[in-house]
């Protein structure tokens, strides 16, 4: 009851104060249907409804102080036909920060995405979020912290970062993080002759007490250093490489390396035919640069625009370790007041290391899935 009672005030204030026309009131709505015959609960529905209230105060003509406040209503059901169901339904925050902004620097406190990197879909560097490739949406969880950013003349530009109150796993995160213990880290990027490249460092304490196959520690400080370079050649050129190590002994979690190596190129065909390819190595080791318990996936992705308002792409993963594949094929439509889309998906009953999160339904096996977009 004081989920719908949260609801009701938080509609009702956004309703309120946008009539003062100091805030802006918008939002999306979107509603998904899916069937995988595969799986015990084959047919999926559920809707989400992210209103949001953003507030801009000027200081002078360079200089503001901004606002953002999200919500996230999710409802949900999973069916086997006139058999059985299951149903869920969440209200959550999803985005709450404050920003202030000056010609070269920015300041941001509060619930809020961080996200850096050369890599398109494999990413090694996709610390913060948990960004599904998959997902025309581009949902992620926010992350609690405070998020500093100066931009030099030149497009060179450093981030510094303190995160805290922070739990569930991101990116390739194979353990939790201690939510009770602040992160800190910093980013340093610099133009390079038809590109760029940057060098990032995070610090945090891990928590496996809730994992039962590894040692339980509560406190593990970890290091993880990330290097990524993007370059417009004639084609699109571009890595991304991590290692992390854990201070405690997890076995073959201790240390973790990760490469990407990925281009892109737009053939002339029709209309433009988009193709990207990426490749990544991941390694999980006991002792650094082990390379004992590794696996390669290979990415390769399509765009192609049927019209101005029809899209059409693919996304094709390949896991050469388990030998495994798994392929996603989407189209759009862009209405007057919607966006449609009609997808069909192929996943083994493992990921292959694609990135998943709390918004996508990544069901097992072939199937389905309609979803319908509406922007205010």
């Amino acid at each position: 009851m004081k989920k719908i009672y949260s609801f009701i005030l938080f509609i009702s204030l956004a309703i309120s104060l946008s009539a003062q026309q100091k805030l802006v009131f918008d939002g999306q709505l979107s509603l998904i249907s899916s069937y995988s015959p595969d799986n015990a609960l084959s047919g999926f529905a559920g809707g989400r409804y992210i209103p949001e209230l953003s507030y801009k105060i000027p200081i002078d003509t360079i200089r503001f102080i901004d606002f953002e406040a999200s919500a996230n209503f999710s409802a949900s059901t999973l069916v086997h036909p006139f058999d059985s169901s299951m149903s869920d339904g969440t209200i959550s925050p999803y985005r709450i920060w404050a920003r202030y902004s000056s010609k070269q620097f920015e300041l941001r406190l509060g619930l809020q995405k961080i996200d850096f990197g050369s890599a398109t879909f494999l990413r090694p560097i996709q610390w913060f979020n948990q960004i599904d490739p998959r997902d025309p949406l581009q949902l992620t969880n926010g992350v609690y912290g405070a998020l500093g950013r100066y931009y030099f003349l030149n497009n060179a530009n450093i981030w510094m970062w303190v995160l805290y109150g922070n739990e569930k796993t991101r990116g390739f995160d194979a353990i939790q993080t201690n939510k009770k213990i602040p992160e800190i880290g910093g980013r340093v990027q610099t133009p390079t002759p038809k590109g760029e490249i940057a060098l990032s460092y995070h610090y945090r304490n891990a928590n496996s007490t809730k994992i039962d196959f590894v040692p339980q520690y509560e406190r593990i400080p970890e290091h993880r250093v990330g290097i990524d370079g993007k370059w417009d050649l004639k084609v699109g050129l571009w890595f991304e490489a991590t290692y992390s190590q854990k201070r405690k002994d997890l076995g073959q979690f201790t240390h973790q390396s990760l490469l990407n190596v990925g281009t892109d190129y737009t053939f002339g065909l029709g209309n433009g035919l988009n193709v990207i390819a990426e490749h990544l190595l991941l390694s999980y080791d006991e002792k650094a640069f082990g390379f004992q318990n590794m696996a390669q996936i290979t990415a390769l992705t399509a765009s192609y625009p049927l019209g101005f308002y029809d899209n059409l792409s693919m996304v094709l993963y390949y896991s050469w370790t388990s030998e495994d594949f798994a392929f996603f094929v989407n189209y759009s439509h862009q209405f007057k007041h919607f966006t449609g889309y009609l997808m069909a998906f192929y996943n083994p009953e493992g990921q292959i290391g694609v990135q998943q999160n709390d918004f996508v339904n990544n069901f097992s096996g072939p199937g389905l899935r309609i979803m319908l977009v509406y922007n205010h």
